[in-house]
């Protein structure tokens, strides 16, 4: 009765959210949207997932021209479980998550075809450069900031042409940077912000933390906190997976 509760609960929250996005149109999540909706929140999808993902389905359809009709949830699907997947990946959480009445309950998100290294590198430097130029990680961080640029620029007029063990190298680098400008943002968030990141990375977790062991669980946590620390200061993801 309680996951019954919990599953409408996030069905709302997913049709409020859409309303708002449809500027105020009415777009009842029922029926099998209700179905769809109500898979995601089984699989743990967290809310602010979801929400990024129908965020993501909307910039598209804007960049088309002007809307010519309410989007209905089930358009969001695919952009959803992008989001979803990457967030798991990026947690290192597994690829099932108990939740019904103790049974394990497999993930439906599709593997999808990743973007190349080529093009992961200038969506990074164009993310980078904006968060740059907001200043929003103060000017300690301008001089790693400048040299994380400057090394993504030279890897990317190099990065079509990477083979082996060089290929290899480069992502290895990546991985470091990345670390790099994470611990940068999290030595600039406040302690609000900071208690506010664990809060939530707490919340995002919730349905997988019994199934976890211990360890796994903390790395997750830490994971979850890093990425929501990332996502303040709007900084890009530079590991390429």
């Amino acid at each position: 009765m309680k996951f019954r509760l919990q599953i409408a609960q996030y069905c709302r929250e997913i049709e409020t959210y859409l309303c708002q996005k449809n500027d105020g149109h009415l777009v009842r999540v029922v029926g099998p949207s209700f179905e769809l909706v109500s898979r995601w929140a089984a699989d743990g999808v967290p809310l602010k997932v979801a929400f990024r993902g129908i965020d993501r389905y909307f910039e598209r359809y804007y960049r088309k021209g002007p809307r010519r009709r309410p989007v209905r949830i089930d358009f969001c699907e695919a952009d959803v479980l992008d989001l979803f997947d990457e967030w798991r990946r990026a947690l290192g959480l597994p690829a099932a998550r108990p939740i019904v009445d103790g049974a394990p309950t497999a993930l439906r998100a599709p593997p999808r075809p990743g973007v190349s290294l080529p093009a992961h590198l200038e969506r990074a430097v164009t993310r980078l450069t904006s968060a740059r130029a907001t200043g929003a990680l103060g000017p300690e961080a301008d001089g790693l900031v400048d040299r994380v640029s400057r090394e993504l620029d030279a890897a990317r007029a190099s990065a079509r042409g990477l083979r082996g063990e060089a290929r290899h190298a480069l992502v290895e680098r990546l991985t470091a940077l990345d670390a790099e400008l994470v611990a940068i943002a999290r030595a600039a968030l406040a302690d609000s912000e900071r208690q506010a990141c664990e809060k939530e990375a707490d919340e995002e977790l919730a349905g997988f933390r019994d199934a976890m062991p211990a360890e796994a669980y903390h790395r997750a946590r830490q994971a979850a906190i890093d990425r929501l620390a990332r996502e303040r200061f709007r900084l890009p993801t530079l590991s390429f997976i």
